[in-house]
């Protein structure tokens, strides 16, 4: 994402909540701090339509932290 976001273009993470310490961690070694988005967790067991309504929840904030 460093690499874009010097060449301009904007990006931000989408993560699960467990994720949120990890990903912390992540941006404090790079010295670099990412937009990020948190969704529920666990990932994995969801169902597509559940996956979707995830995504819808989440997609506000996602063009929101692109945007700014």
């Amino acid at each position: 994402m460093t690499d874009l976001e010097a060449a301009g273009l904007p990006g931000v993470y989408v993560a699960s909540t467990e994720f949120v310490e990890a990903g912390a961690a992540q941006a404090r070694a790079l010295g670099f701090e990412p937009a990020a988005v948190f969704v529920p967790h666990p990932i994995q067991d969801r169902t597509d339509e559940e996956m979707r309504t995830l995504a819808d929840d989440a997609l506000e904030e996602i063009v929101s932290r692109l945007l700014t």
